[in-house]
C-alpha cells in the first residue's frame, strides 16, 4: 500500500460490492452444501427477475405483450401475455438448475414436476410470476413473489400434497419489485434484506441491509371500492382511520407495490374477503405466506384477521385466504374491531 493511502470509504465500497450470492453464503456462514444451493437458487431467482425486468421495459414495444389471452387460469382470472411470458421465464430458469424437482406457481393448474432434476433436485419453488399485471398497461409497479422450500418425501411425488403445510416450513421468500428500478427482497430466516440491479454491472447489489418495519405507520393500504362488500366488523375499522389523523391511504392496486410501502414505511395492508370472496382474492402458497414471513422476520406481522398466516394449513394449492400485514400495532388494531365483532356475535 503506498505511504498515506487511505481507504476512507472502505465500508460503503464493500457495500457496493456485496452482490446478492455473496450475501446468501454470509448470511449463512457457511460454504457448506445447503448454503451453496441457497446462493444458487437465489442467483436464478435474479436471472429470472432480469429477464423479466427487461421484458417489461420493453412491454409497450412488443406487439401483443400486454393484451389478454383468451384464456383464464384455474383460479377464474382472465391472462395476460406477460403472466405466461414471466411464468415462461421461471421454467426455463430452474430447468436448468439442477437444484429444483418441482415448480408450483399460480398459472398452473397443478405442479410442474421435473423429473430430470430430482433425483439431486431437492428443492421447489413456488411463485406468481407477476402480481399485478393489470398495472402493466398503465406503466405501473408490478412484481413477482418467491418461496423455496425443502423437497419432502418420495422425488416421484408430483402431486405436491407435501406443499399442504404451514408457511414455517419455507426455507426462504422474497419478492422483485419491478418499477423505476428493479428491487429483489429476500429472507432465509436471517433479517430482511433488499438488493438493487445495478443495469452497468448486471447484479443485484446490497442496497438496505437488515429492514425493520416501526411498530406503528401512516399508511393504510386497501381497495375501499370494496367497502360495502366486506364484514361489518372491516368498515368498523375504515371509519376509524377516516376519523383519526395520521393516516394516509395508500393503495396501487399490485400487491408487491403496496407490499414494499409497507415494508419500508410501516403501515397495514389489507385483502380481506367479500361477499362474493368470502375467503379472498389472494393464494396462500403464493402470495400470502412468502410475504408474511418477511414481514414476521422484519418484526411485523401478518394475519387472517384471526389467526397468524404462517400457522394456516391449506388443504389445496391454489388455496386463498385473506391478508392483513403490516407493522404490529396496525394489524392488532385491525384483529381488535374483527374480534369486537365476533363477541357480539355478529
Amino acid at each position: 500500500m503506498a505511504e498515506g493511502y487511505q481507504p476512507t470509504k472502505a465500508a460503503a465500497l464493500d457495500r457496493d460490492c456485496t452482490t446478492l450470492s455473496r450475501h446468501v453464503l454470509q448470511q449463512l456462514q457457511s460454504f457448506g452444501q445447503e448454503a451453496q444451493d441457497l446462493s444458487a437458487l437465489m442467483n436464478r431467482i435474479a436471472l429470472a427477475g432480469k429477464l423479466v425486468a427487461r421484458h417489461l421495459s420493453r412491454a409497450g414495444l412488443v406487439e401483443d405483450a400486454l393484451v389478454f389471452t383468451g384464456r383464464t387460469n384455474v383460479q377464474g382470472e382472465s391472462v395476460k401475455r406477460m403472466d405466461i411470458y414471466a411464468n415462461d421465464v421461471f421454467i426455463s430458469v430452474f430447468k436448468q438448475s439442477g437444484l429444483v424437482c418441482r415448480l408450483a406457481s399460480e398459472e398452473m393448474d397443478d405442479v410442474y414436476y421435473i423429473p430430470e432434476n430430482c433425483p439431486i433436485g431437492r428443492y421447489t419453488l413456488l411463485y406468481d410470476p407477476i402480481d399485478g399485471s393489470s398495472n402493466v398497461d398503465i406503466n405501473l409497479n408490478v412484481g413477482s413473489i418467491f418461496a423455496i422450500r425443502q423437497q419432502v418425501g418420495d422425488d416421484a411425488n408430483q402431486t405436491g400434497d407435501d406443499l399442504l403445510s404451514n408457511g414455517r416450513d419455507q426455507l426462504a421468500a422474497g419478492y422483485i419489485l419491478y418499477g423505476p428500478s428493479t428491487v429483489l427482497v429476500y429472507s432465509i430466516g436471517h433479517g430482511v434484506h433488499a438488493f438493487t440491479l445495478d443495469p452497468s454491472l448486471g447484479e443485484f447489489i446490497l442496497s438496505a441491509e437488515n429492514i425493520r418495519l416501526p411498530n406503528h405507520g401512516p399508511n393504510y393500504s386497501v381497495n375501499e371500492g370494496n367497502y360495502w362488500q366486506w364484514d361489518d366488523s372491516l368498515r368498523d375499522y375504515i371509519r376509524y382511520v377516516h376519523r383519526h389523523e395520521g393516516y394516509s391511504s395508500r393503495y396501487s392496486g399490485a400487491l408487491v407495490g403496496d407490499f414494499h410501502r409497507i415494508l419500508m414505511q410501516g403501515g397495514v395492508f389489507l385483502y380481506p374477503g367479500t361477499t362474493k370472496q368470502p375467503d379472498g382474492k389472494l393464494r396462500l402458497l403464493y402470495e400470502s405466506a412468502p410475504l408474511a414471513y418477511l414481514i414476521e422476520q422484519a418484526g411485523g406481522k401478518a394475519s387472517t384477521g384471526t389467526q397468524p398466516i404462517l400457522d394456516v394449513v391449506p388443504d389445496k394449492l391454489h388455496y386463498r385466504t385473506p391478508l392483513v400485514i403490516g407493522s404490529t400495532e396496525d394489524v392488532n388494531l385491525v384483529e381488535s374491531f374483527i374480534q369486537e365483532r365476533i363477541k357480539e356475535g355478529v
